[in-house]
C-alpha cells in the first residue's frame, strides 16, 4: 500500500491546540488513529504533517472542528474552561473529558445562535436576572422566597407537579425558568459526575443540564445553575462535594450558598417547619419512608431532604453521609429517551430556541440550512422535528 501523501499548509501550532482543547493526549490521539506517539508528535513539530483523509479524521471525529481551521496563521481565540468556570478546581477542569469539552462548546454555538436569532436581546418581557440579584453574603431563605415567587410555580404539594418520580415537575420548573429568560438545554453527560453548567450573558444566558440521572436531581442542578446565573457567574458543577473542599474559602462560600438557594426554592423554609413540626428534634431514628414522603411533596431527592434537616442540626453529618452513600448506590440511570434521535433533541433543546426557529422557518423567514444550524441539525431532519415539536404543542 501506498504512503500517505502529507497534506502541505497544516499549521502544527493548529494541531496541538485542537488536541489540547480537546482535552486528549497524544497517546489518545495515537490510539484513535492506530498510529504510534512520535507519529503524532512529529505533526505537532512540523517535522511531519498528516494527510487529507487523516486531518479529516482528526477534525471531524475526534476534535469536532473545521477542517479550514488547520489552515490560519494561529489559533483562534476562545475560552477554556480553566479560565471560564471557577466553580471547580483548576486540576479538575484542566481533567474534564473530552466529551464534556464538547458540550460546553455546543452550548457556546447555541448561545451565538441565540444572539443571532434574537439580534442579543432577551426575548423575556422581565428578564429573571434584571429583577432579582442574589447575595451570598445575605441569608438565603428571602432570597430563594423572591426567585419561587417571581417564576410563578405551583404551591407545595399542588396537583400541577405531577406523579412523585419529577418528571412532569422537571417540564414545570424548566418552563417557568425558560419563561424567565434563561435558555435551558440538556443532555447526556459521559462524564456523569458532572450535573452541568451555565454560561452568563446580559441578554441571553445558557444552561445546560445532564440527562444522565433522575429527574429529582436534575431539577436540583436546574435550580443551582439559576443560582449561579442570578450572581452573573459562569459555572460548572458536580454532583459530588469533594471538589467544594478543594475551591478557595470564597469560592466554597459562593457553592454553598447555590446549593442553598436551590434547596430553599425547591423546599421553602416556612412549608417545610409546618411538615416536620410533629417529628422529634433528632430524626435519625425515622423510617425512610418519612424522609421519602417529604422527598415526594417537593418532588427533590431524599438527600435534599436530609440535607434541610442537617442543616438544621436535626441529623448528625456522619449520618448525612452514610445515608446519602446509601442513597446514591440505589440510583437508577435514566438518562435518554428511548432511543429515538427526534424525540431526544426536542427533549435537549432549548423550547424556547425551537419555537422562535419553527416560527420564523414556517413563516419562510429563515431557509431549512439556516433553522438547522440554529439548532444543531442535519437539513433533512428539519421537518421531521419541527411536525413533531409542533404536534407536542398541541397536544
Amino acid at each position: 500500500m501506498a504512503k500517505a501523501v502529507s497534506l502541505p499548509g497544516i499549521q502544527p501550532a493548529l494541531l496541538k491546540w485542537a488536541r489540547e482543547s480537546a482535552h486528549l493526549s497524544t497517546e489518545e490521539v495515537a490510539g484513535r488513529l492506530k498510529k504510534a506517539v512520535e507519529e503524532i508528535d512529529a505533526w505537532e513539530s512540523g517535522a511531519d504533517a498528516p494527510s487529507y483523509a487523516q486531518l479529516e479524521k482528526l477534525a471531524y471525529e475526534l476534535y469536532k472542528r473545521p477542517l479550514a481551521i488547520f489552515f490560519l496563521p494561529s489559533p483562534p481565540k476562545e475560552p477554556r474552561p480553566e479560565a471560564e468556570f471557577r466553580a471547580l478546581p483548576d486540576t479538575d477542569l484542566r481533567n474534564l473529558r473530552r466529551d464534556t469539552v464538547l458540550l460546553i462548546r455546543r452550548a457556546h454555538a447555541y448561545q451565538a445562535s441565540l444572539v443571532e436569532l434574537f439580534g442579543g436581546r432577551s426575548p423575556a418581557v422581565e428578564p429573571l436576572w434584571k429583577r432579582v440579584d442574589l447575595d451570598a453574603s445575605k441569608p438565603s431563605a428571602q432570597q430563594a422566597a423572591a426567585v419561587r415567587a417571581l417564576l410563578g410555580v405551583p404551591a407545595p404539594g399542588a396537583r400541577d407537579w405531577g406523579a412523585p418520580d419529577g418528571e412532569e415537575a422537571l417540564k414545570v420548573w424548566r418552563k417557568a425558568i425558560e419563561g424567565g429568560g434563561v435558555f435551558v438545554f440538556k443532555d447526556t453527560f459521559k462524564q456523569k459526575e458532572i450535573s452541568g453548567f451555565c454560561l452568563e450573558h446580559p441578554e441571553l444566558p445558557v444552561m445546560m443540564i445532564n440527562n444522565s440521572t433522575t429527574k429529582t436531581r436534575q431539577i436540583f442542578s436546574l435550580l443551582h445553575e439559576l443560582a449561579h446565573i442570578l450572581m452573573s457567574r459562569r459555572a460548572i458543577s458536580t454532583f459530588d462535594e469533594a471538589p467544594l473542599n478543594r475551591l478557595s474559602p470564597a469560592e466554597q462560600k459562593i457553592e454553598r450558598f447555590c446549593n442553598q438557594i436551590a434547596a430553599d426554592i425547591l423546599v421553602p423554609a416556612q412549608d417545610f417547619a409546618a411538615q416536620v413540626a410533629a417529628l422529634p428534634q433528632n430524626v435519625e431514628g425515622l423510617p425512610s419512608d418519612i424522609f421519602a414522603a417529604l422527598a415526594a411533596r417537593y418532588r427533590v431527592s431524599r438527600e435534599v431532604i436530609l440535607r434541610r434537616f442537617r442543616d438544621a442540626d436535626r441529623v448528625s453529618q456522619g449520618f448525612y453521609e452514610k445515608r446519602k452513600r446509601e442513597w446514591d448506590g440505589q440510583k437508577v440511570d435514566k438518562g435518554g429517551t428511548g432511543g429515538d434521535f427526534y424525540n431526544t433533541k426536542g427533549a435537549y433543546l432549548s423550547e424556547r430556541l425551537m419555537s422562535e426557529v419553527f416560527a420564523r422557518y414556517g413563516r419562510r423567514q429563515i431557509s431549512v440550512d439556516e433553522a438547522a444550524d440554529f439548532i444543531g441539525v442535519k437539513p433533512k431532519q428539519v421537518d421531521e422535528l419541527e411536525g413533531r415539536f409542533l404536534r407536542g404543542m398541541a397536544a
